[in-house]
Protein backbone atom coordinates (compact mmCIF):
# COMPACT_ATOMS: atom_id res chain seq x y z
CA UNK A 1 0.00 0.00 0.00
CA UNK A 2 1.29 3.44 -0.94
CA UNK A 3 1.03 6.11 1.71
CA UNK A 4 -0.32 9.51 0.77
CA UNK A 5 2.27 12.17 0.08
CA UNK A 6 0.23 14.59 2.21
CA UNK A 7 -1.89 13.89 5.24
CA UNK A 8 -4.40 16.40 3.85
CA UNK A 9 -4.66 17.92 0.39
CA UNK A 10 -6.93 20.98 0.31
CA UNK A 11 -8.37 22.37 -2.92
CA UNK A 12 -9.93 25.84 -3.00
CA UNK A 13 -12.11 26.65 -5.98
CA UNK A 14 -10.88 30.04 -7.17
CA UNK A 15 -12.67 29.97 -10.52
CA UNK A 16 -14.11 33.22 -11.84
CA UNK A 17 -16.64 32.89 -14.62
CA UNK A 18 -16.58 35.35 -17.50
CA UNK A 19 -20.31 35.17 -18.20
CA UNK A 20 -21.54 36.79 -14.98
CA UNK A 21 -22.83 33.64 -13.30
CA UNK A 22 -21.98 33.22 -9.60
CA UNK A 23 -18.58 31.70 -8.97
CA UNK A 24 -16.25 31.14 -6.04
CA UNK A 25 -13.78 33.63 -7.48
CA UNK A 26 -16.36 36.37 -6.88
CA UNK A 27 -16.34 35.59 -3.15
CA UNK A 28 -12.75 36.44 -2.18
CA UNK A 29 -11.71 32.78 -2.65
CA UNK A 30 -8.15 33.52 -3.81
CA UNK A 31 -7.38 35.76 -0.83
CA UNK A 32 -8.92 33.29 1.62
CA UNK A 33 -6.88 30.47 0.08
CA UNK A 34 -3.72 32.49 0.70
CA UNK A 35 -4.91 33.13 4.24
CA UNK A 36 -5.37 29.37 4.73
CA UNK A 37 -1.87 28.71 3.37
CA UNK A 38 -0.43 31.20 5.84
CA UNK A 39 -2.41 29.61 8.71
CA UNK A 40 -1.18 26.13 7.74
CA UNK A 41 2.42 27.36 7.62
CA UNK A 42 2.08 29.09 10.99
CA UNK A 43 0.66 25.89 12.49
CA UNK A 44 3.64 23.89 11.17
CA UNK A 45 1.44 21.88 8.79
CA UNK A 46 3.11 22.87 5.51
CA UNK A 47 5.74 20.10 5.64
CA UNK A 48 6.33 16.71 4.02
CA UNK A 49 3.52 14.45 5.15
CA UNK A 50 1.49 17.46 6.31
CA UNK A 51 -0.93 19.70 4.48
CA UNK A 52 -0.89 21.06 0.93
CA UNK A 53 -3.28 23.87 -0.02
CA UNK A 54 -3.89 24.43 -3.73
CA UNK A 55 -6.06 26.48 -6.05
CA UNK A 56 -8.47 24.59 -8.24
CA UNK A 57 -10.52 25.47 -11.25
CA UNK A 58 -14.27 25.08 -11.07
CA UNK A 59 -15.30 22.32 -8.67
CA UNK A 60 -18.89 22.57 -9.94
CA UNK A 61 -20.44 23.51 -6.59
CA UNK A 62 -21.02 27.17 -7.45
CA UNK A 63 -24.48 27.30 -5.91
CA UNK A 64 -23.08 26.78 -2.42
CA UNK A 65 -19.73 28.50 -2.90
CA UNK A 66 -17.19 29.52 -2.14
CA UNK A 67 -16.08 25.94 -1.54
CA UNK A 68 -13.04 23.88 -0.67
CA UNK A 69 -12.58 20.13 -0.46
CA UNK A 70 -10.16 18.28 1.83
CA UNK A 71 -8.76 14.92 0.82
CA UNK A 72 -8.35 12.08 1.55
CA UNK A 73 -11.59 12.41 3.54
CA UNK A 74 -13.40 14.15 0.63
CA UNK A 75 -15.00 16.63 3.03
CA UNK A 76 -16.48 19.68 1.32
CA UNK A 77 -16.74 23.02 3.10
CA UNK A 78 -18.38 26.33 2.40
CA UNK A 79 -16.68 29.30 4.04
CA UNK A 80 -17.18 33.04 4.03
CA UNK A 81 -14.40 34.67 6.02
CA UNK A 82 -11.14 34.26 7.92
CA UNK A 83 -13.01 33.06 11.02
CA UNK A 84 -14.36 30.09 9.02
CA UNK A 85 -10.88 29.33 7.67
CA UNK A 86 -9.43 29.48 11.19
CA UNK A 87 -12.01 26.98 12.39
CA UNK A 88 -11.40 24.58 9.49
CA UNK A 89 -7.62 24.72 9.95
CA UNK A 90 -7.75 24.33 13.72
CA UNK A 91 -10.48 21.71 13.96
CA UNK A 92 -10.06 19.65 10.77
CA UNK A 93 -6.45 20.01 9.68
CA UNK A 94 -4.93 20.14 13.17
CA UNK A 95 -7.54 18.34 15.27
CA UNK A 96 -8.94 15.83 12.78
CA UNK A 97 -12.56 16.83 13.40
CA UNK A 98 -15.07 17.77 10.72
CA UNK A 99 -16.55 21.26 11.14
CA UNK A 100 -20.19 20.29 10.78
CA UNK A 101 -21.61 23.81 10.57
CA UNK A 102 -19.54 24.54 7.44
CA UNK A 103 -19.79 21.12 5.78
CA UNK A 104 -21.46 20.83 2.40
CA UNK A 105 -23.20 17.52 1.73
Amino acid sequence: MVESYYKHHVFFCTNKRDDGRKSCGDCNAAALRMYAKDKAKAAGLAVFGGVRINSAGCLNRCGVGPVMVIYPEAVWYRYSDEKDIDEIVEKHLVGGQVVKRLRVD
